[in-house]
């Protein structure tokens, strides 16, 4: 995959955005020297980037996160670091916008800099097995609400949907259609389908463009 200085993702609450930003990191990381991942989801009861430090750190990943990253306190100013995003030019970056609007406002701040640059991507994560996204309808609905909260246009969406640990390979390949109906519903390319790495030789040559990953795990694991 081919990537600009920024990427960014962004997509409802449990479409999986997190853990596809650490392995797209992880990824980007093998072709570019300054790699960072930042954290727009300033309050968010999930999995958080923060909980992949010490995975991050160990392949000299910089995580930049607000200080009260898994706290209950929702502060709406940006940590000064963020604006390393936009005015570290040598930095190859990946955005794991928020999963509401607070995060999509965040993302408006830094939002001017990344248009005049123009040097970015910005992916629609998707789970057809999770609420406000099962059809294509909804999911155009959720993209244009991001839009102008974030004052950013998507390029593209990723088909990320699965079933948590109960997710087959029939699972994956009965969102194929969806994945394709996003697609053609937004105007935006299907960038690529998302897999956990365990299923990668039951899918190979099944859906292209597959993106195997290893995913986050819980703190207390």
């Amino acid at each position: 995959m081919h990537y600009k200085r920024i990427t960014l993702l962004a997509g409802h609450y449990g479409s999986g955005k997190t853990n596809i930003a650490v392995n797209m990191a992880e990824e980007l990381k093998k072709q570019r020297e300054n790699v960072a991942i930042a954290d727009l989801d300033i309050v968010n009861p999930y999995y958080r980037t923060l909980d992949s430090k010490e995975r991050l750190d160990h392949a000299g990943i910089r995580l930049i996160v607000s200080r009260y990253a898994n706290s209950n306190l929702d502060i709406p100013a940006l940590p000064q670091s963020m604006y390393a995003v936009t005015d570290d030019k040598s930095l190859s970056c990946i955005i794991d916008v928020g999963g509401d609007d607070r995060g999509a406002l965040a993302l408006g701040r830094l939002a001017p800099k990344i248009r005049e640059e123009n040097d970015y991507d910005m992916f629609l994560v998707v789970n057809r097995f999770r609420p406000l996204t099962r059809t294509a309808d909804e999911v155009l609905e959720v993209l244009t609400e991001i839009e102008y909260a974030g004052g950013l246009k998507f390029t593209g969406i990723i088909n990320n949907s699965n079933l948590g640990a109960e997710t087959t390979a029939d699972t994956v390949l009965s969102s194929v259609d969806f994945g394709r109906q996003c697609s053609e519903k937004a105007g935006l390319p299907l960038v690529f389908t998302s897999i956990q790495a365990s299923l990668a030789d039951e899918l190979s040559g099944k859906i292209p463009d597959l993106f195997p990953m290893i995913l986050q795990k819980r703190p207390t694991e």
